[in-house]
């Protein structure tokens, strides 16, 4: 199961944290994880390279992990904050459509 976590702090969404695999299907054939996938890429580029959020991006192989955590202040705040939101929508809806291979949690 994929676990997604966004941290939140006073109303603002700081960080976000997705790991391991959904275990839908075999590795090239997993529509969660590829899906997943495609949503992280677009928000983090929107993030930096788009908004210049400046957001750091840790990744783990191993794990698998991927960690993004946004500076304490961005000049695009809301739209920051719109990215992120969507975001979260977006893996909930595919929670909604899939619970057994991913879970995502406001932290």
């Amino acid at each position: 199961m994929t676990k997604v976590e966004f941290f939140n702090e006073n109303g603002r969404i700081t960080r976000f944290s997705v790991s391991g695999h959904s275990g839908y299907a075999e590795k090239g054939q997993d529509i969660v994880c590829a899906y997943i996938t495609a949503v992280v890429t677009m928000a983090e580029a929107t993030l930096n390279d788009v908004l210049g959020a400046n957001a750091k991006v840790r990744e783990n192989a191993e794990e698998p992990r991927i960690t993004l955590t946004l500076p304490a202040n961005c000049e695009e705040e809301s739209a920051v904050q719109a990215v992120l939101t969507g975001m979260m929508l977006t893996l909930s809806s595919l929670r909604d459509n899939y619970p057994d291979y991913i879970e995502v949690l406001e932290v």
